[in-house]
């Protein structure tokens, strides 16, 4: 439950920074301009990357109350000169990683800095995850100094976010350019070498079971899908029609009219 307006944060979605019952969360509300299908894309983004184990946030259902929102008067969003209120309810909520008053998240860090990021091929496999579900976004990510899995030393971990995009938003589509889902700085596929080094993402892709689709859609709140159950069935049996189409539009992505894989030969 939301108990504290801590930002609000940069972003078409126009999100919110709260603070909850259960930490801190990047708050995307149903009535954003964006689309509510931004959320169910949202969702179903976070179930599928947790299957393939891309670092991404844990997400959450946030409830906003009324009370919530008779507190915090800021809460709300603007349409060019119109205000768009928040409506009470269940919303989006991206896990915050860690305390916003101590912890120092960053969009960018230098270059430098980029090459020791622990987990860099995260931004390998999420292009293949990209692909497959028609990012249209660039690929978005954050950083932070966290204490390093088996071990005691601290060092960068990356963080995949914003996933509003998939299916192109909320167009519930599937547009292809070879360009769709690269990150902004191509270094980051310096250890790509071929489509082999797109394993085990791309495997599990295409052998990805319904299985985790169901449970995806059994999670989401019948308020974000009412009157479109239709169409997102259909958009998903899509989406599981076109896994065999990864490895080529991976492949494609040297066609662009800057290629991001530098040492493919």
């Amino acid at each position: 439950m939301a108990r504290r307006l801590i930002r609000k944060m940069r972003g078409g979605a126009q999100a919110h920074l709260l603070e909850t019952n259960d930490g801190f969360y990047v708050v995307k509300f149903l009535g954003n301009p964006q689309h509510r299908r931004i959320l169910v894309n949202e969702w179903i983004s976070s179930v599928i990357l947790g299957y393939l184990q891309i670092a991404a946030p844990e997400v959450a259902l946030v409830e906003v109350t009324q009370e919530f929102l008779r507190e915090n008067p800021d809460v709300g969003m603007r349409l060019g000169t119109a205000h768009l209120a928040v409506e009470p309810g269940w919303h989006f909520g991206s896990r915050y990683p860690g305390d916003p008053a101590t912890t120092a998240v960053y969009d960018f860090v230098p270059e430098a800095l980029l090459a020791q990021v622990n987990n860099l091929s995260d931004f390998g496999a999420c292009l293949v995850f990209d692909k497959w579900m028609a990012n249209t976004d660039g690929r978005q990510a954050v950083f932070f100094r966290a204490r390093l899995k088996d071990s005691r030393k601290m060092g960068f971990v990356a963080l995949m976010i914003d996933h509003g995009f998939v299916f192109n938003g909320p167009h519930w589509d599937f547009p292809e350019s070879p360009v769709q889902g690269i990150y902004a700085r191509p270094s980051v596929y310096d250890g790509v070498r071929s489509l082999d080094s797109f394993q085990p993402w791309l495997d599990q892709i295409i052998h990805f079971p319904d299985a985790v689709i169901d449970r995806a859609l059994r999670q989401l709140p019948p308020q974000w899908i009412a009157g479109e159950e239709d169409q997102l069935e259909q958009l998903l049996d899509r989406l599981m029609r076109r896994r065999r189409r990864v490895p080529d539009l991976i492949a494609g992505a040297r066609s662009g009219k800057s290629n991001p894989f530098a040492n493919w030969r």
